[in-house]
């Protein structure tokens, strides 16, 4: 009799769980289609491009938005059951309350671990090839940046022209080997740079070792210089924000592959950042549950119900605010980075585990 209510239990679970999924799913088409529209309506591209670029970047939005899913779903779940009286029939078969919750927290718990190994994974390369492809038709775009096998290109729209930097990578406030082309607005060549390295901490570009060819009466003049400087509006920081996009890293990518991705270039503060994330993920998941939890199963009365759902997603914003803040004290340095990720975790724990005990008392 215990497995067969296990088995409904989790069927009526994920049931309430793929729904809520299409619907984020099919707003998340509508909404997004009109910005790739948007973005190719002075393209001449296939009209099913925008569609299928939709599909593929949805997905990775959908896992975010998991944990705010994940509470829905069992919310309006636990309300049917409380409104069914299934809640009394568990516990005359020996189902208290906090067996119910930790039903719904074990199974979300798994469901984390498989996102984060099989679905991620997807998800992530998904995004690459959605970035790929967007940077392809984004190239006449005045200020441009993509990195390559060929390294590290940035296009800027100076007054008198345009400018063409190329490095191998950025590394540590600086990038190697640095060649620049400068055009006039006929985008014919006027100077080519040469640099060893440049600093570029600031938006003030300090280049060493610098050769630089310089279009004179038709005729390129060589000079050497120990040192040049250049403004642009990119300094190292923004660089790499440009590629600090979490969605493109998968879990198994981070964890097998940590060190090729710092040779690569990434920020080690934001692969540490990534990987924290995704480890808190599934226990993100299980305290969701435990929240929808503790907001259905207090009390029986139906005419609660709207009430419970206004709270429920209020209490979901405040999780989100938490969650974010904390974040940004880490990322300002206020506390060290890992911890501003596993607090909101250990706080929500406190309190998920305070209320069910509460709840299991009745």
């Amino acid at each position: 009799m215990s497995k067969i209510i296990f088995n409904y239990i989790l069927k009526n679970f994920f049931k309430y769980f793929f729904l809520v999924v299409l619907v984020i799913y099919g707003f998340g088409i509508i909404l997004n289609l009109f910005e790739e529209i948007e973005f190719f309506k002075k393209i001449n591209v296939s009209i099913f491009l925008p569609f299928v670029l939709t599909i593929i970047y949805v997905p990775s939005t959908i896992l975010n938005l998991l944990p705010f899913i994940i509470f829905v779903s069992s919310m309006l779940y636990m309300i049917k059951m409380r409104n069914n009286k299934d809640f009394l029939t568990l516990k005359v078969y020996g189902f208290s309350s906090l067996k119910i919750f930790f039903i719904f927290a074990i199974t979300a718990f798994i469901l984390g671990w498989i996102v984060l190994i099989i679905a991620n994974p997807l998800t992530s390369s998904m995004t690459q090839f959605y970035e790929k492809t967007k940077s392809e038709y984004a190239r006449d775009i005045d200020h441009l940046i993509t990195f390559n096998k060929n390294g590290l290109w940035i296009k800027e729209s100076l007054k008198d022209g345009e400018r063409i930097v190329t490095a191998i990578k950025p590394e540590k406030n600086s990038l190697l080997d640095v060649t620049i082309f400068q055009f006039d607005k006929n985008f014919l060549l006027k100077k080519k740079i040469l640099s060893k390295s440049a600093d570029i901490k600031n938006f003030n570009w300090t280049l060493t070792d610098v050769t630089i060819f310089e279009e004179r009466n038709s005729l390129y003049e060589k000079k050497n210089f120990e040192n040049y400087q250049i403004t642009s509006i990119y300094n190292y920081d923004k660089i790499i924000n440009l590629f600090n996009n979490s969605d493109t890293l998968s879990f198994i990518n981070l964890v097998f592959n940590y060190d090729g991705l710092l040779e690569k270039g990434y920020n080690n503060e934001f692969l540490n950042q990534s990987l924290h994330s995704m480890l808190v993920f599934p226990f993100f998941l299980s305290l969701m549950t435990g929240i929808a939890s503790i907001l259905t199963m207090h009390a029986i009365k139906k005419s609660e119900n709207f009430r419970f759902i206004i709270v429920g997603l209020i209490t979901c914003v405040l999780v989100y605010y938490l969650k974010d803040l904390s974040l940004a004290l880490g990322k300002t340095g206020r506390i060290p980075i890992i911890l501003s990720i596993w607090t909101p975790i250990i706080t929500l724990s406190l309190f998920t585990f305070a209320g069910i005990l509460q709840i299991n008392e009745k």
